[in-house]
């Protein structure tokens, strides 16, 4: 697939529109299966290299009314990418923190039974929000009780932003100011409250599925950070698609699907 097949996809309206902020991007769209809950969930986040420029929301709902159709529901999250008013850090993250912890007002939501999926950037942030219970006090998205999330279900993230940074500013034009902040006294080490790599251990699976012919975020990116969950202590799990691209990864109409839906059904518990 390229990027214009990815930026083609669509799916189903959501059930419901909840807003978690006054932003036009601090929202959250939410799929439910047809019957009676509580229903397993599957959270989704968005890539597009942390811009407004390359869409987000609309293309994972083609992914999100395929799992809906299967039983589980879907919590598909909207935020303010670094180049929208109060986006970057610190509001980028403090959007992931609010979004997922609004999962707890949804009583058709099974939060025992949870996974969260991220495509590319939201890969990154993905793995963060999952790893967020490990965040220093100092951080301004630290919260006391975060929702636990025991599963993630990365699809060519890109979430060790210290040893990442050149290929992110070669396959996505960004610099690392624009995601984590700039240092300060008080913060020197941007990386301690953005970059998942620097939160390992977190007692998370975590599954990186990367194409194999993906330019963007290579498999390579997920063997290393594997690499660096296993010695920390974390399992981690590295799937490659055959012949696919960076879009492959988080389209339901690849053929490569039943691969990205199997992690998936399997972070849940589900058959």
């Amino acid at each position: 697939m390229t990027l214009q097949d990815y930026l083609a996809l669509a799916g189903p309206a959501p059930d419901t529109r909840i807003v978690y902020g006054p932003a036009p991007s601090q929202f959250v769209e939410l799929f439910l299966p047809a019957g009676d809950g509580p229903f397993p969930v599957a959270v989704l986040v968005h890539g597009g290299c942390w811009t407004v420029q390359y869409g987000g929301i609309t293309q994972m709902r083609a992914m999100a009314g395929v799992l809906a159709a299967q039983g589980i529901a879907v919590w598909n999250v909207e935020y303010r990418r670094h180049d929208e008013e109060g986006g970057g850090y610190p509001g980028m993250y403090q959007d992931m923190a609010r979004a997922v912890d609004l999962l707890r007002a949804q009583p058709a939501l099974d939060l025992e039974r949870i996974v969260i999926v991220g495509h590319s950037a939201g890969g990154h942030l993905a793995q963060w929000a999952a790893s967020r219970h490990k965040l220093p006090r100092w951080s301004p998205a630290w919260v006391a009780d975060p929702v636990p999330i025991p599963a993630v279900v990365s699809l060519g993230g890109l979430a060790d932003l210290r040893l990442q940074a050149s290929l992110i500013r070669s396959s996505c034009e960004r610099e690392t100011a624009q995601l984590a902040g700039v240092p300060s006294r008080e913060r020197p080490d941007v990386f301690a409250d953005t970059s998942p790599a620097e939160m390992l251990p977190a007692g998370i699976r975590t599954v990186l599925i990367h194409g194999e012919l993906d330019s963007i975020s290579p498999p390579s990116v997920a063997e290393a950070y594997a690499h660096r969950a296993r010695a920390a202590g974390d399992p981690a799990d590295v799937i490659v698609l055959p012949g696919a691209s960076h879009y492959d990864e988080v389209a339901a109409s690849s053929p490569c699907w039943p691969l990205v839906e199997r992690a998936i059904r399997d972070a849940l518990g589900l058959p």
